[in-house]
């Protein structure tokens, strides 16, 4: 086994290639990922910022979605400044270390793996407003959330670590000339000169246990959701508590579409440039729609912007930052949404 620990570093370095095939296009190119890539930090912090200043806002789903918002920004930088540096022809910008590259495939299965637990736990959260309102206070507290997002980070910590050591093991000692704008595990694998069909196994059961186990959750908890709405009467307060979902629905349904296209296959990419377009809408194009989703589907996020943008609310803000989190959260418990006290009059759980 010597010779074959030995060769696993004969290839010290990886070649991006990226988009080279569009090379009359390399500015335009630029321009648009760039332009993309300013949005989602811009979108992502400005969430960020308007939940932890507007006190309203600190609810659990809001929580959450500071994480996710976390998330996106960490998602989307490990891969897009590489790929602009190449875009510009920076010197060096295609080669990535054999280390760099299996740390940046960790970092980014890491963080897409707890995207999907992050979606699953949102949902969970709208299940407990949706259908047991009168315990929701007892269900999603405070401690609730910490603890379920520490689980959501640390299972998509856990989650690389078996794939990752897997694609350690394998030997590359022939080309060195990546397909693809990052080090992906597709691309890679075609790379090796060992025996593939162990990591390509293990890659695919990890990818189906992840999204299996995540999309059940929010399978789940939509479907008593819906049960619970269609026994609502009224039409005008069916859509008022459908709105409360809308957005994370919308943002669910982006993401698990392509990682299920994605993901969920045994062979090595069959058509490499449809695979990049493809990855270029979840590691790009879904990071800078979420903010926009959210904010445009949701009373809230839009009354707080608009807050945000007003003279006096800057005033109210210094004074709101100051307040402990965990008592705003107390404070907004007692006080539900008007969602809540709708379903809270017609309904006694699901």
């Amino acid at each position: 086994m010597q010779p074959d620990t030995a060769n696993q570093t004969h290839t010290a370095e990886f070649v991006l290639v990226g988009f080279a095939e569009l090379r009359e296009t390399r500015l335009f190119l630029f321009s648009l990922f760039l332009t993309m890539y300013l949005l989602t930090l811009v979108e992502n912090l400005a969430i960020i910022v308007l939940v932890r200043l507007d006190h309203r806002l600190h609810r659990p789903m809001y929580f959450f979605l500071t994480h996710l918002s976390c998330l996106e920004i960490g998602y989307t930088s490990v891969t897009v400044p590489k790929m602009l540096a190449g875009f510009l022809g920076v010197a060096g910008s295609q080669r990535i270390s054999y280390a760099g590259c299996l740390t940046q495939l960790f970092v980014f299965t890491f963080l897409g793996a707890t995207e999907c637990f992050l979606l699953a736990a949102m949902a969970y959260d709208r299940y407990v407003a949706v259908c047991l309102p009168l315990r929701y206070a007892a269900l999603v507290s405070w401690g609730t959330c910490v603890r379920l997002a520490a689980a959501c980070w640390l299972g998509g910590f856990l989650t690389p670590v078996l794939p990752v050591y897997l694609m350690s093991r394998l030997r590359f000692c022939g080309p060195n000339v990546i397909d693809h704008f990052f080090c992906d595990a597709s691309p890679l694998l075609a790379l090796a000169c060992s025996d593939v069909s162990l990591k390509e196994t293990a890659d695919l059961l990890v990818s189906l246990a992840v999204l299996l186990a995540s999309s059940a959750v929010i399978a789940a908890s939509y479907g008593r959701i819906v049960w619970t709405l269609l026994r609502i009467r009224a039409a005008a307060e069916r859509r008022k508590a459908f709105s409360t979902c809308a957005a994370h629905l919308t943002v669910v349904s982006l993401f698990y579409g392509t990682l299920f296209f994605m993901y969920a296959r045994t062979r090595v990419a069959s058509c490499i440039s449809f695979n990049k377009v493809v990855s270029v809408f979840y590691a790009i194009v879904t990071p800078m729609l979420n903010p926009l989703i959210y904010s445009l589907r949701n009373r809230e996020v839009n009354a707080a912007l608009g807050r945000a943008f007003s003279c006096r609310s800057w005033k109210g803000w210094g004074k709101n930052s100051a307040i402990d989190l965990s008592h705003e959260w107390k404070q907004t418990h007692k006080t539900k949404n008007h969602v809540e006290n709708v379903m809270d009059t017609q309904i006694r759980g699901c």
